[in-house]
């Protein structure tokens, strides 16, 4: 829902500012999340991932612990990278770096609390 959110004027904010990629993009998702054409099709991404895998419980843990991971590994690019860079091609900023903690860490620990669960 996010990924088709961010293409939606009004729910994005200067969404006439969206850029397919670079931080360039002065488009926001609820006026707080930048975004560009790419960091949605990300988003569009993750969310046919997510009920695909979701078919198994191997497939749904690995989701979450997989998906878990990448958010980790785009918050912490997030920190190093500066908002103005060229390297930031998603686009990300301060408020994105944060979600995806949250998101990140989130995500692994639901994916171990399900793997012990099942394995009671």
């Amino acid at each position: 829902m996010v990924g088709l959110a961010g293409f939606i004027p009004g729910i994005t904010t200067n969404y006439s500012e969206m850029t397919f990629a670079g931080h360039h993009s002065d488009a926001l998702l609820l006026g707080v999340f930048q975004v560009s054409v790419l960091h949605n099709i990300v988003h569009l991404l993750f969310g046919v991932a997510g009920p695909a895998l979701a078919r198994t419980a191997p497939g749904a843990r690995a989701f979450l612990i997989g998906g878990g991971v990448v958010y980790l590994v785009l918050w912490l690019y997030g920190l190093v990278v500066g908002q103005d860079s060229s390297a930031n091609f998603v686009p990300m900023n301060n408020a994105d770096d944060w979600l995806h903690l949250v998101l990140g860490l989130g995500m692994i620990a639901l994916g171990f609390l399900t793997s012990l669960r099942v394995a009671r």
